[in-house]
């Protein structure tokens, strides 16, 4: 056998021995990944289905390709699924990310130059909101101007007052005006403001997009807020975070934008849009209707008893004071005891899965986002694993033994994962044929 034969088999061997690895990683360690979930059996037999090879441009019954009648009924449903479930006149399954639904209303309702309004980075912003000058997505990609919302350190939201006053400056100053309100984050621990920064946007004849990426699943769910209704004109998203689908995206609108969202999606900015995770969104959506208002406040209820557990454990978690949060996600300061790099690297070493990330005073400390204050967790996967009140504070007392304590984490994981051992099956599904992490060998190969 050749050189180059050999290191193509070797490699070959190599890519499924550390998917083998990785599953066995996440099987035996505790997931708090806020942006992260773990999908049901069904939805992962759609992502392995023939439908990721095959092609479909166009909308459901305007295809450009022939072959697509079992393509087109599954979109269909799914879009059908998504309008009940949201609340929608119009639904679109075809952005392959929540950062791909984001540029779709960007493109829709502004134009490069324009003004548009969206929260900082440390004040729970995502970078596909950003300014041109953070790499962000609307600034780099789209060309938008992008201007911070006023911010609410006490409240962890959106200060709607300060913000009008910072936008009458800016008209005064420079005579711009904004045409697009950017609402939603990636620290997203209480609903924004939507009926009132509505308000502020039909001042100024402008639009209102709300990104519930993190928050689909609840929204799904009737537990946190509803945008649509609240007066946002498009609401997009990623669907696998407490959404649990696969990783896609979708956007949700009004039946008077339905012709301008079309042509955006197609030609403008998706060819094929990936059949596979269509037909794993519209599974997720069903188990949303069917499951998810359970799911939902479970999340949240497992969520604010994490809080407290870690309260207790000497941990000091953000926003006590208002119940620490209303969603999935409880947002941590470890700065009295380390930076959050290194808390996140203590923590998987102990099997314990979570991401570093700023909170709101490493806005005004200017720290270095690669090792900020705090660290960001999510409960809906463990959720998802059929974990209760009395897990949250068995998670928390592991995470004070590493954090507060300093325990050897290598003793803390093997204990993690004899915790694990219980939770092996997806619920608030249809069907758990397999186990949640199980990894299922199509090659032949061990």
């Amino acid at each position: 056998m050749s050189s180059r034969a050999e290191k193509a088999g070797e490699s070959f061997r190599n890519v499924l021995r550390w998917m083998r690895e990785h599953h066995e990683f996440v099987s035996k360690s505790i997931p708090l990944i806020a942006s992260e979930n773990v999908p049901s059996p069904a939805v992962r037999e759609a992502l392995a289905s023939d439908l990721g090879n095959r092609y479909a441009e166009g909308y459901p019954g305007e295809r450009l390709y022939a072959g697509c009648r079992w393509i087109d009924k599954i979109e269909t449903l799914g879009v059908e699924l998504a309008k009940e479930v949201y609340g929608a006149e119009y639904a679109d399954l075809r952005p392959i990310s929540g950062v791909m639904a984001n540029i779709s209303a960007y493109t829709a309702f502004a134009k490069p130059g324009d003004v548009m309004v969206a929260l900082a980075v440390p004040h729970g912003g995502h970078i596909s909101h950003g300014k041109h000058e953070w790499g962000g997505t609307a600034g780099l990609v789209r060309g938008l101007q992008v201007e911070r919302y006023e911010f609410d350190y006490e409240r962890m939201n959106i200060d709607v007052d300060g913000t009008r006053r910072r936008l009458e400056q800016l008209e005064r100053e420079e005579g711009k005006r904004p045409r697009l309100f950017m609402l939603g984050a990636s620290v997203f621990l209480f609903p924004h403001p939507v009926k009132e920064v509505a308000g502020l946007a039909a001042e100024y004849g402008a639009k209102v997009v709300y990104d519930a990426a993190h928050v689909a699943g609840l929204i799904a769910g009737k537990r946190f807020q509803d945008p649509l209704r609240e007066g946002a004109d498009a609401v997009t998203m990623s669907t696998h975070k407490t959404l649990a689908g696969p990783q896609h995206g979708m956007l949700l609108s009004w039946k008077r934008y339905e012709e301008d969202f079309k042509r955006v999606m197609f030609p403008g900015l998706h060819s094929n849009h990936h059949l596979h995770a269509v037909a794993g969104v519209t599974i997720a959506l069903a188990e949303a209707m069917a499951f998810y208002e359970e799911y939902a406040a479970r999340i949240i209820e497992n969520a604010k008893s994490l809080a407290e557990f870690l309260v207790e454990e000497g941990l000091d978690v953000l926003y006590g004071e208002l119940g620490f949060t209303e969603s999935h996600q409880v947002l941590v300061d470890v700065s009295r005891y380390m930076g959050g790099r290194d808390a996140e690297l203590l923590l998987e070493s102990a099997g314990i899965i979570v991401n570093r990330n700023l909170i709101p005073k490493d806005y005004k400390l200017k720290t270095d986002h690669r090792n900020p204050s705090g660290i960001r967790l999510g409960t809906q996967e463990v959720t998802r694993l059929g974990m209760e009140r009395e897990e949250m504070r068995e998670i928390a007392r592991f995470m004070g033994r590493v954090l507060v304590r300093k325990d050897d984490p290598s003793r803390v994981a093997r204990e993690v994962a004899e915790f694990r051992k219980s939770y092996r099956k997806v619920r608030y599904a249809f069907a758990n044929a397999v186990e949640a992490y199980e990894y299922i060998t199509l090659s032949g190969h061990s």
